[in-house]
């Protein structure tokens, strides 16, 4: 199960915009980069200024860069925009958002870094998986438990209690422990499924 698996619901909503974007000129590589450019921009800005109530823009920016991916694949798919660039800026893009907004928390936990930079790590490695499956004749994988969209939830979460008052304690060792495994879990997932549908389509 996967946050992921919502995805053409939410894709369903945004097409009415999708449309009307494409007719007045907007690209699918534009929104990519608008997307990547705020989320670096935002994890700057938190990991410099960690104030508390500031964090409360982590969640509501997630929301919004969950539809700006969902808009710059459908304007892609949909409108004729598909490009070899946009496939480089839409995998790199994607992971250099997460690490950009990963990285504050990482930074204002009192336990150290270690765990926390392993768990930034792992997730930029699920997302390599995921693309190697195109290199082995198989599909980008986007198997769980805990992919881009899970890690958002998370994420978002750890926003809105950073943002009213909550502290990072001994118990965020243990949450980042379990993060790791989930991801690992994820490694493993995306690996197993992308040899497995490359082996039932190779002739």
């Amino acid at each position: 199960m996967s946050v992921y698996q919502l995805k053409s619901r939410f894709q369903n909503i945004l097409r009415p915009l999708v449309r009307s974007l494409a007719a007045r000129g907007v690209t699918a590589n534009q929104v990519t980069s608008v997307a990547a450019a705020v989320s670096v921009l935002l994890g700057l800005f938190l990991s410099v200024a960690p104030i508390p109530h500031w964090f409360l823009l982590v969640p509501a920016w997630f929301l919004l860069r969950m539809a700006l991916n969902a808009i710059d694949g459908m304007l892609a798919r949909e409108h004729g925009q598909k490009s070899i660039l946009g496939a480089y800026l839409n995998e790199i893009g994607d992971v250099v958002s997460d690490v950009a907004l990963y990285l504050p928390f990482a930074l204002i936990d009192p336990n150290g870094l270690m765990l926390a930079i392993s768990v930034i790590f792992l997730s930029a490695l699920t997302e390599f998986a995921g693309v190697l499956g195109q290199t082995v004749g198989a599909s980008r994988r986007y198997d769980g438990p805990l992919g881009k969209s899970d890690r958002a939830v998370l994420f978002a979460a750890l926003g809105i209690y950073v943002a009213v008052g909550g502290e990072f304690a001994g118990w965020t060792s243990w949450l980042w422990a379990v993060v790791a495994l989930l991801l690992v879990w994820t490694i493993i997932n995306r690996i197993r499924a992308g040899i497995r549908e490359a082996n039932t389509v190779a002739p």
